[in-house]
């Protein structure tokens, strides 16, 4: 198969919700249609033990919560999907905004009982920044919630979006029968058998066929006529140009759990969502169809498998291919490096791949030298925009609990770090560690893992700080950045790559700093011109 056709057949994309609505669920079922898995785990039944497919941490497991970016690949009807589970939980949101950067398009995950929540209007404010194209997909159809076009109001409202529905419920919880496709024009019956793989599909191109009140009923057969007319006043017809321009949303309806409107979801998603997309970088826009391979690191893995040792780095391929044992050029260390088994992704189940094309996400042994945002080329010197560091929202400092194992902490706290998990400040003054991250729960997380993962122990202490913020002087030898490093150096620290940081305790005192020395500038985010 030409490199052109492997381009053109590849769909990297996110799935992004709140925690709940039935993420993880969906991916499964996205999984089991493409044959990759034989039985969905059931995230919350207890019967399966096998507990989600998708993930694979111990204390993901134990609370039912995603909190790493999972990569799934499989393929349907010809085409090679690449899916990126992220975590809903907001305590690890930055990890799905870095994930955000290395997909194409996106599929957002509402729950119909609770509607647009806060975590969801977060996401789908960093895939406007970038004009990401999105599907909605509205699920647990088969239990009681809001009515299908307030639901959709809301999205429009909330998530200041254009929608356009491709599939209508008939009926909802105790009286869903069903969903009408207007994508395909067919009707979609509900058995609410949920051993059922796939269910039995009527071709129904003419609503006002009095063959439909035989399938479901005179009553719910002219209210779907009803809200079929009223969706052909109100909403936009669907036009792809704008959907891959991020400027009409597509909506599809069903429930996850039942494996209820998934196949159409990914049957439209098949045919309309963008192959490989171009990425820009500082010096210029790299087209999929180059010749030559560029890549990025978009996330870190540590102790995948607890008895090696391992660490990967997932690399999203942006041109040309990537080929196993063929030297590439590490930009920010600037040395050539070799790969001898890189993998393909099937949650736990991974694979040695001869060859990847744009779009796919390949998974790299690493012994070290990579961090997020590392660029890979064929020599070009250039590296790919937006994977910032977010200014974190708790701060602790860390002690070590144990000083037989303080090598053990030390490895530990600087491999989860590499992952981006958190961030860690070293205090000017006195060489303190202080772990700051976006959520509290990930303390837990840091925690639980040193412990099991590199066997040393620690605890934490509070550290009242607002915010860190980033520190650029206009000039570093004038005096004016002289006497802010002398009043503020107990709170002046440096981040992993050796960046200035200010740790402010107040936002009136970052407004105070700012208009005292103004040639002194501050940034929230590690990524600044």
């Amino acid at each position: 198969m030409s490199f052109l056709k492997e381009i053109q057949r590849r769909r990297t994309f996110g799935i992004i919700s709140h925690p709940d609505a039935g993420k993880t669920t969906l991916t499964e079922k996205l999984l089991l249609f493409g044959g990759a898995i034989q039985e969905a785990g059931a995230v919350k039944n207890n019967k399966i033990k096998k507990g989600a497919t998708s993930d694979f941490m111990e204390i993901e497991r134990q609370r039912g919560i995603s909190v790493s970016t999972s990569v799934l690949a499989f393929n349907y009807q010809d085409k090679k999907i690449n899916i990126l589970d992220t975590p809903g939980h907001k305590d690890f949101a930055e990890d799905t905004f870095r994930t955000l950067t290395a997909v194409d398009s996106v599929i957002v995950v509402i729950d119909v009982a609770k509607g647009v929540e806060e975590q969801t209007e977060k996401l789908v404010a960093v895939c406007r920044m970038r004009n990401i194209p999105m599907i909605v997909f509205i699920n647990k159809l088969d239990r009681e919630g809001k009515d299908a076009f307030d639901l959709m109001d809301e999205v429009e409202q909330k998530l200041g979006l254009t929608v356009t529905p491709l599939s209508f419920p008939i009926g909802m919880g105790y009286d869903f029968q069903g969903i009408y496709n207007l994508w395909e024009q067919n009707i979609n019956l509900f058995s609410g058998d949920s051993r059922k793989n796939i269910e039995e599909t009527i071709a129904f191109s003419d609503v006002q066929s009095p063959e439909l009140e035989k399938i479901i009923g005179q009553k719910p057969a002219d209210r779907l006529r009803e809200e079929l007319e009223l969706i052909d006043e109100v909403y936009p017809k669907f036009d792809r140009q704008d959907y891959l321009d991020g400027k009409l949303q597509p909506v599809f309806f069903g429930s996850a759990l039942n494996n209820f409107g998934v196949r159409e979801l990914l049957d439209c998603f098949v045919a309309i969502a963008p192959s490989p997309r171009p990425k820009d970088s500082e010096t210029r826009l790299v087209d999929p169809t180059e010749e030559k391979m560029t890549g990025f690191v978009f996330k870190i893995h540590a102790n995948m498998d607890p008895k090696h040792r391992d660490r990967l780095a997932f690399i999203k391929i942006v041109s040309g291919t990537f080929e196993r044992n063929k030297p590439y050029y590490h930009v920010r260390q600037k040395k050539n490096l070799k790969f001898s088994s890189p993998n393909a992704f099937f949650a736990e189940k991974k694979e040695i791949v001869d060859i990847s094309y744009p779009g796919d996400i390949v998974g790299l042994h690493d012994t070290g030298n990579f961090k997020i945002g590392d660029t890979l080329t064929e020599g070009e010197i250039m590296s790919f925009k937006g994977i910032p560091s977010f200014s974190p929202e708790h701060f602790r400092y860390i002690n070590n609990a144990d000083p037989m194992k303080a090598k053990q902490l030390d490895k530990g706290i600087d491999q989860l770090m590499d992952e981006g998990v958190a961030q860690l400040f070293t205090l000017e003054m006195n060489n303190r560690k202080i772990i700051g991250t976006v959520g509290a729960l990930q303390y837990e997380v840091i925690q639980y893992r040193l412990e099991h993962e590199y066997g040393a122990k620690c605890t934490y202490e509070n550290f009242p700080v607002h915010k860190a913020c980033w520190v650029k002087p206009d000039d570093a030898k004038n005096n004016e950045f002289k006497e802010f490093r002398r009043i503020k150096q107990k709170f002046l620290a440096h981040d992993k790559y050796g960046q200035l940081v200010f740790l402010a305790d107040s936002d009136f005192t970052i407004q105070m700093t700012q208009s005292k020395y103004p040639s002194v500038k501050l940034f929230f985010t590690s990524e600044f011109d």
